[in-house]
């Protein structure tokens, strides 16, 4: 049980702008074939879901301390995030898995006050097509 509450929390904290690897921890905890790679799946899933989550309400509800130093992100981040958010709409909310942009996106998907179901939809279904490709891919290795 420690084992996914493990992979919940460090799966949560990759979804925030935190340096964890939630993909290298559930590859290797697959690799053992010690643990159910359905709770697996479904621990690392939740967390990273969670995790994105989190960084929506934080645009969505903290914007206004966007200049503190205690801010997570930095102007430039959010200007950024927000051009390419702009240019691609909801649709980009599949790509917040992908490490150093999946983070900025959630946030700004926040700020802009998008539909939260619609954002739970497309980072749940990104999320978990990405644990179950790492899946596949490390039960063909073994």
């Amino acid at each position: 049980m420690i084992v996914y509450l493990s992979l919940f929390l460090i799966s949560f904290l990759a979804a925030t702008i935190l340096p964890f690897s939630s993909e290298l921890t559930l590859a290797s905890l697959l690799s053992t074939n010690t643990y159910s790679s359905s709770l697996l799946i479904i621990a690392a899933s939740l967390g990273n879901i969670l995790g994105s989550i989190f960084n929506y309400l934080l645009g969505f509800y903290l914007l206004k301390h966007l200049q503190k130093k205690w801010f997570p992100f930095k102007t430039k981040h959010i200007l950024s995030a927000s051009k390419w958010f702009n240019k691609f709409g909801v649709w980009s909310l599949l790509l917040a898995w992908v490490p150093v942009i999946g983070d900025p996106i959630t946030f700004i998907a926040g700020i802009s006050k998008i539909n939260f179901y619609i954002f739970i939809f497309f980072v749940s279904l990104g999320k978990i097509f990405r644990y179950l490709v790492l899946m596949v891919t490390v039960n063909n290795l073994i």
